[in-house]
């Protein structure tokens, strides 16, 4: 399978390389509620789901534009009957792939069948490391049903990759959720903590941590790692929040990272659909190589040539790129601007107010909004959907 060559920017930026990272977000059905899911807040609102036919179709497009790793999510992905078909597919055109689930409907059966078909590697969710937390944030009774899956990924051979998002009604517990990563055999953790989009951004009044808890987490992760050493590896995501320079998002827009959405649009991150004035390609229209190298979606934001001050002069502009985009878009109403999380940005004081406001103890929050759960019945227009 012969990949594309590297094509120069159009942007003032370094050449495109192949889309190395392909998300096929199978479906935006799921039956977990989570507070924190980074599907839209109007995915109630989609198109109808790509079928087998036109995934499969996307597999050979993506692998023969360069594409070697193909995660499968949604949503909860093992909802679709076809599952095993697409890891098959993408199995015999040489992915590396891996399933990202909350262990729903992840049977005996189902786990043999996906082994049978290739699957390499599976992510399984909890929410906490308590039965009454787990429960509580999904909206859901799967805290059992999650271990029993965890034996299951074990059975058939799979390596153990438990994920855990940290915010601030679950960061206390680090140490248990830990202990229950250890007691299930896993041996990668990955503790990443909320980053604010979507359906985390309406819920950032209860998740957003303090910087006390954040840095007791910190400690306590760094403590445990030293205790069990190669027993299991521990991956720890600071917020963005807490930091003064913005991340490079996905490693820069349309650089390395392809999501293909349940109704066939194609973004250079998860969360991209909420900018407006996009047209995102669907694949339904278009072909993998050319959305990647020729749809102006995919060039909006490479290189340098897009940016305003404080980026266009930064130093810095080659190590972060400016930022989030979506993260710019939600709090300054601009897509363009500098990341807010940087501290040069004109709008960081709506950083600084998020924070200052998470330090105050929750009594002292009466105020704060209450949790809105993922469901059809709570979704809203995507545009300008988080007023900060």
């Amino acid at each position: 399978m012969s990949e594309s060559a590297p094509q120069a920017s159009a942007s003032g930026g370094p050449e495109i390389g192949p889309p190395l990272w392909l998300l096929a977000e199978l479906t935006y059905r799921c039956p977990l509620h989570c507070v924190f899911c980074y599907n839209p807040v109007d995915f109630a609102h989609a198109g109808p789901e790509l079928g087998t036919d036109d995934w499969l179709r996307v597999l050979r497009e993506a692998r023969a534009a360069g594409s070697v790793q193909c995660g499968f999510s949604g949503g909860e992905p093992l909802l679709r009957d076809d599952l095993e078909v697409l890891v098959a597919e993408a199995h015999r055109l040489g992915f590396y792939t891996n399933l990202l689930t909350s262990g729903v409907g992840l049977t005996q059966e189902r786990a043999a069948a996906l082994k049978a078909a290739g699957l390499d590697h599976i992510q399984l969710s909890f929410q906490d490391s308590t039965k009454e937390l787990n429960d509580f944030l999904s909206h859901t009774k799967t805290f059992d049903l999650k271990r029993r899956v965890a034996d299951t990924i074990k059975s058939h051979g799979w390596p153990m990759v438990m994920n855990c998002v940290i915010h601030r009604q679950n960061i206390d517990h680090i140490g248990t959720i830990i202990e229950l990563a250890v007691e299930l055999g896993a041996e990668y953790l990955e503790l990443a903590n909320n980053q604010y989009y979507s359906w985390a951004a309406l819920n950032r009044d209860q998740l957003l941590p303090s910087r006390a808890q954040l840095q007791r987490a910190e400690a306590l992760t760094n403590d445990y790692r030293q205790k069990l050493g190669d027993r299991i590896r521990i991956f720890f995501v600071v917020p963005d929040y807490y930091e003064t320079r913005p991340k490079k998002c996905m490693n820069g827009w349309g650089n390395v990272f392809l999501t293909i959405t349940p109704d066939g649009y194609a973004l250079p991150c998860h969360t991209a659909r909420m900018l407006p004035d996009i047209d995102f390609p669907n694949v339904r229209d278009m072909r993998v190589d050319d959305i990647w190298h020729r749809s102006p979606a995919f060039h909006r934001f490479r290189g340098f040539a897009w940016m305003k001050e404080p980026c266009r002069t930064c130093p810095e502009q080659e190590k972060d790129l400016g930022g989030c985009r979506c993260q710019a878009f939600m709090l300054s109403g601009d897509a363009a601007n500098a990341d807010p999380v940087c501290s040069k940005s004109p709008q960081h004081y709506l950083i600084e107010q998020a924070v200052a406001r998470a330090q105050l103890p929750d009594a002292e929050r009466v105020d704060a909004k209450p949790l809105v759960f993922r469901d059809p019945a709570n979704a809203r227009p995507a545009s300008r959907f988080f007023e900060p």
